[in-house]
């Protein structure tokens, strides 16, 4: 992987626990998403009217529009499941182990070769992130109903990342990423409502219309992060390899909680921050 590319993933691991941490410190997290969601959409589109992109150059690949939307409710619909239902510290590491899916998927589906080097990376930054984010005493065999949710939720971000990775071949990022971005906005509104019924409520999903300026500056953060991996997607790097890197977001998340919300157990985290990182040089040099 060219390292001009890795460090444009790495700075969007850097972005997306930032907007992340913003989004759940709102009063209303799930009205803040509905936001964020919206103003994802609005950027994306206006990103591509400014630039000179035809929004209808879409219609060529609107089958891959749609496996990506699938994915993306898949990954949310399960996720909001497994962090109402089991321990975020067990559960956690499976959701993100979605290199495991793209690499068997490739091998399985798409015809895909992998080097020895890149699986032994690949390993290294999941054992890393699992370690990260283990606890003492935490089971996942207690509760393998939400365990069997929590490999769903990783396959529907394998889903979608392999399928954001063709379609980068074929149209430009903001083109794909606003008509996606359309198909998820009604979908999580309708999801929230079944999801929280009437807790906050229809006013409870719109609160962020009232000050936007806040949610428009998460929505810029979270469109950037993204933007950036959609973009190593189209000079050609591999999704297993991509989402692997991204994987640094986890230590940067770990680095945020315990500067900004003094959680704890920053010492074994960093050594197995270490660890994931030692993976990802190694994906870097693998290709």
């Amino acid at each position: 992987m060219p390292v001009s590319i890795a460090a444009m993933i790495l700075l969007s691991a850097l972005l997306h626990p930032l907007w992340n941490a913003l989004l759940k410190r709102d009063q209303r997290p799930e009205g803040a998403f509905i936001g964020f969601v919206a103003f994802l959409m609005v950027l994306s589109g206006g990103h591509a009217l400014i630039a000179g992109y035809d929004l209808l150059q879409i219609k060529r690949i609107w089958h891959l529009v749609l496996f990506s939307w699938g994915g993306q409710m898949l990954y949310g619909t399960a996720l909001v499941h497994t962090l109402r239902h089991g321990d975020l510290s067990a559960y956690y590491p499976i959701v993100r182990s979605s290199p495991l899916f793209i690499v068997a998927a490739g091998v399985l589906f798409l015809d895909q070769a992998y080097t020895w080097p890149l699986l032994a990376g690949i390993a290294l930054v999941l054992v890393g992130a699992f370690a990260i984010q283990s606890r003492r005493g935490v089971r996942l065999l207690d509760n393998p109903a939400t365990l069997g949710i929590a490999v769903l939720a990783m396959c529907g971000t394998g889903i979608y990342s392999i399928v954001d990775a063709r379609a980068m071949q074929v149209v430009e990022p903001p083109v794909f990423f606003f008509w996606v971005e359309l198909l998820n906005l009604p979908s999580y509104i309708l999801i929230f409502r079944l999801v929280f019924g009437r807790t906050p409520g229809g006013h409870g999903l719109f609160q962020w219309v009232k000050s936007p300026w806040r949610y428009m500056g998460i929505g810029v953060i979270g469109y950037t992060s993204y933007l950036m991996i959609l973009l190593a997607y189209g000079a050609g790097a591999d999704v297993a390899a991509v989402t692997s890197v991204r994987q640094a977001s986890i230590p940067f998340s770990v680095l945020l909680g315990g500067l900004w919300l003094k959680e704890g157990h920053m010492g074994r985290r960093l050594w197995a921050s270490v660890l994931l990182s030692a993976g990802i040089i190694v994906i870097v040099f693998a290709e």
